[in-house]
């Protein structure tokens, strides 16, 4: 059977087991979900989710939900202050553990996302992916992609795009499978966790600004 983007499980059968799953997973975690978001309006305030725009399939943006872990913490200037700076005890427990990700699967019943697949970038980074890099976009992003379960945050921007390619050229049901099962581990490991630019890679569009500039 063919594998990759145009293979039949990515057209036909992928996207009705993540509306399957991903009911299943909001109905069965409601609780937490219900549990985690009053935490955080005690301890953060509102809003409880933080909605970016990311870059979905076919380079569409759409709104990526996740619980919030960041505080709107403020210098004298009314500039928000570095990532590493708001997040708290709370925020870092809820990364480690990745239940920041869990309203996500909100975007995959949407149809914006699916479980697996390249993770969305911030569409700020759409100007500075080349042609060959765009390709990681011809399918949906992932909650969890290949990327994460090889390193996450601990990857370099080139490692990550190779990885994102292999899984557009190679996905199957298998692979996704064999994903699903990496992540369970990495998660109950919090392992590659980190912040951009802090612990793990700079932002990419900074990242490709300073490649070009090296290049004139």
């Amino acid at each position: 059977m063919k594998k990759g983007k145009d293979g039949f499980y990515c057209k036909y059968i992928k996207r009705l087991l993540d509306v399957t799953l991903s009911a299943l997973a909001l109905v069965l975690l409601s609780p937490v979900l219900l549990l985690v978001a009053l935490v955080i309006r005690l301890k953060l305030g509102a809003p409880v989710l933080f909605c970016q725009q990311r870059i979905g399939r076919d380079g569409k943006p759409f709104r990526m939900y996740k619980f919030r872990s960041m505080s709107d913490d403020r210098d004298e200037k009314g500039e928000l202050l570095p990532d590493a700076q708001r997040i708290s005890r709370f925020g870092a427990l809820l990364r480690a553990s990745s239940v920041d990700e869990l309203p996500a699967f909100l975007n995959v019943l949407k149809g914006d996302m699916s479980i697996i697949g390249p993770r969305p970038l911030p569409v700020e980074y759409q100007p500075y992916f080349t042609p060959q890099e765009q390709a990681r976009h011809s399918v949906r992003g992932g909650i969890s992609g290949l990327a994460q379960v090889n390193g996450r945050n601990a990857l370099q921007w080139e490692q990550r795009f190779a990885y994102d390619l292999e899984y557009v050229n190679k996905v199957s049901f298998s692979m996704d499978v064999k994903i699903a099962f990496q992540t369970v581990g990495k998660v109950f490991r919090r392992s590659d966790i980190g912040l951009r630019g802090v612990t793990g890679p700079e932002d990419f569009n900074v990242y490709r600004m300073r490649q070009w500039e090296g290049v004139k």
